[in-house]
């Protein structure tokens, strides 16, 4: 286990593109003004300890389970899709019932920051890098994700309401078609052995 520059950057821009924090900052205002609140610290948390946590139990946890990493990937998707749908149609698919604490671990920290994609990157990228470099590829993601959850006002507050809602309506339909992506890519996992 040793530190390797090239490693490191590889896992960081992956994980970068995967968690995609700049493109959900359209959902991300959405779910704070339903719930009445993101708790920042707490969503990175444990946003960070699913990824370290499937990092090294990832596999084992779902097979002790009996789900397969294409059945947690295609549940994922289902939750992505209908996040996406919502922001597209203007309408309450999730029940807004004003908790931050609750909403910030569902849906906020997963699957929106750690999502089925994140989570099984992780575990795919374990079988190419060190360990090291991946928990720091975690880490300087943590870090951007806190940043953008922190900067939630601002960003809504410099978009105004008519920008927010193109904005918004924009990404929900990116959201739809990456949730299709990994609903497609990953239904084939369901093949019945005969």
């Amino acid at each position: 286990m040793k530190f390797d520059l090239q490693q490191f950057l590889t896992v960081s821009f992956t994980l970068f593109a995967v968690i995609d924090a700049i493109g959900s900052i359209p959902l991300l205002i959405s779910l704070k003004s339903k719930m009445g609140g993101i708790r920042e610290l707490r969503a990175t948390l444990i946003s960070g300890a699913l990824m370290v946590g499937f990092l090294f139990v990832g596999e084992p946890f779902l097979h002790l389970l009996g789900v397969t990493v294409s059945s947690f990937a295609v549940g994922g998707s289902i939750v992505i899709f209908l996040l996406g749908l919502e922001m597209v149609l203007g309408h309450e698919i999730f029940k807004s019932d004003k908790d931050a604490r609750a909403g910030t671990v569902v849906p906020v920290a997963f699957p929106v920051i750690a999502g089925s994609g994140t989570l099984t990157t992780v575990m795919s990228l374990r079988a190419n890098y060190d360990e090291v470099n991946i928990l720091l590829g975690i880490l300087v993601n943590l870090v951007l994700v806190f940043i953008v959850l922190k900067s939630l006002r601002w960003i809504e507050r410099a978009l105004g309401e008519a920008g927010l809602i193109a904005v918004r309506k924009f990404f929900g339909v990116i959201l739809l078609a990456i949730a299709v992506k990994i609903f497609g890519s990953n239904i084939g996992g369901f093949a019945v052995n005969s």
